[in-house]
């Protein structure tokens, strides 16, 4: 029996190949980055220099930055494969350094970024951008503006506080409403989601899924690809400490992970 069974696997291999007992082998690193500015002025800051040094690394060791519907299309088999070497830029929050730093860097480099934003802090924090500035970056042709819920709960938190009805209402008005307004607001569909604090479980998904989202990012700090699931891809949350050795290390898929602080 041992070697009938040496047989039909040494068949298998044979005619099936590797591929046919491996995951698939694309994974792109998806970036997400929060603010900019010449000082580290919190944990989610990343210094411009230091910022348009990782910029600088992807140019000159030729890694190409792919729009996020890129690799959307390929996760749903919508779409090709994306080229070796591909990354993706995602920032959080529209906090008005991505209008004063990050906007003249993405436009020096010509690359694609992807704007999470939560629109209730959207000309009303002094920290956010304004509609108008949201307007300008959207007329570049480089920034895709999706949503990050109306006004970043904590969905841990609340779904111990509030009962059950009231939490569900919750979860449905944030993931409405904050699409609405985008639209409203700015045109285009809005149907890509960045989770606030990272935070999903299965309940989560499938109610963004009902609202019309049809792909949703968390921070756990591993490439996205098929084998993850649709509705909590991951990305790798940015901090000043990375610089550009430990950015590296993440675009080539050998960070060591221990102990990075995140959320």
């Amino acid at each position: 029996m041992t070697r009938i069974f040496a047989a039909f696997l040494w068949l298998a291999l044979c005619f099936c190949g590797p591929a046919a007992f491996a995951d698939d082998p694309v994974s792109v690193p998806v970036l997400c980055y929060h603010r900019f500015g010449p000082a580290v002025a919190d944990g989610m800051t990343v210094k411009t220099e230091v910022f348009a040094a990782q910029l600088q690394w992807l140019k000159d060791n030729e890694y190409t930055v792919i729009p996020l519907r890129t690799l959307v299309n390929y996760l749903q088999g919508e779409g090709p494969a994306p080229p070796p070497k591909s990354v993706v830029i995602t920032a959080d929050d529209a906090h008005k350094t991505v209008y004063s730093d990050m906007l003249p860097l993405v436009k020096k480099y010509n690359i694609p970024v992807t704007l999470f934003i939560y629109p209730s802090c959207v000309s009303n924090a002094s920290y956010a951008m304004t509609w108008e500035q949201l307007k300008e970056v959207q007329k570049t042709g480089l920034f895709d503006l999706q949503g990050h819920t109306f006004w970043h709960p904590n969905f841990k938190k609340d779904k111990k506080k509030l009962k059950p009805a009231e939490y569900q209402k919750l979860v449905e008005t944030q993931l409405n409403k904050s699409k609405a307004v985008l639209e409203k607001k700015l045109g285009g569909k809005v149907d890509l989601l960045a989770w606030p604090f990272g935070i999903y479980d299965d309940f989560l998904e499938k109610e963004a899924a009902k609202t019309g989202y049809v792909t949703a990012f968390s921070i756990d700090r591993r490439h996205a690809s098929k084998s993850e699931k649709i509705m909590a891809q991951p990305r790798y949350l940015m901090v000043n400490g990375d610089g550009t050795k430990n950015f590296a290390a993440i675009i080539q898929g050998r960070a060591q992970e221990k102990g990075h602080k995140t959320y």
